[in-house]
């Protein structure tokens, strides 16, 4: 359902989709702060994202896991794998006991790797998101479905990482006649280097993911 407008009104349509100032994460209780516990939980977030089944569940569930006090890969690491599987399980997670397995474990080698902090991650990788987009895959549990998702919200951040957009909302941007790439939707929201994209995309992940075309057409 690709629209036909102008340029300008292009770009008053992204400011008012991106007008709310919080992105996918934020709007899900995630709050985007660069220091090591937030950091950490956007990263969990984007793993579960990324497997089958509800976007809505999936947040829900990296908010049992924070609310267990598994805010930090250090807490996450000192924790039993069976109390995570059945905090998994409360949260309908079919594949609670793997996945509790795969989340124990990113969060031992970010502690052990890391100090738990994936700001050193950034440091080590010198500052180049190609060399973080492949520290971050050699972790568990992540590939690069995951980190599209984590870079969405942290490029409001992270001023290396390329213009970033994930699945669902290049779908939308594409339906709604916004383009059909990262660096167009840049273009847009007027910056390359500003947290507005990353409210933009975040916002056009969920008109994507409660199918409010309609809505936000009228």
């Amino acid at each position: 359902m690709a629209t036909t407008m102008s340029w300008e009104d292009k770009k008053r349509f992204v400011r008012r989709l991106a007008g709310g100032g919080r992105g996918f994460a934020d709007r899900y209780g995630f709050r985007v702060t660069n220091n090591p516990a937030s950091l950490f939980q956007l990263l969990y977030l984007s793993i579960l994202l990324r497997r089958p089944g509800d976007p809505r569940r999936a947040a829900q569930t990296a908010q049992a896991l924070r609310d267990q006090g598994w805010e930090s890969a250090a807490r996450m690491s000192r924790s039993a794998q069976e109390t995570r599987a059945a905090t998994l399980r409360s949260c309908g997670r079919r594949d609670a006991d793997e996945l509790a397995g795969r989340l124990g474990d990113l969060a031992a080698l970010v502690t052990e790797r890391y100090r738990g902090d994936l700001r050193r991650l950034r440091g080590v990788a010198k500052y180049d998101a190609v060399r973080e987009r492949a520290a971050l895959k050699r972790l568990p549990a992540v590939d690069d479905e995951v980190v599209d998702l984590f870079f969405r919200e942290v490029q409001a951040l992270w001023r290396e990482v390329p213009p970033s957009a994930d699945r669902r909302a290049l779908t939308a941007a594409r339906r709604l006649g916004l383009g059909r790439s990262a660096d167009d939707l840049a273009a847009l929201a007027g910056s390359r280097e500003s947290e507005k994209l990353a409210w933009l995309v975040g916002a056009l992940a969920i008109v994507d993911l409660d199918d409010r075309y309609q809505q936000i057409a009228a």
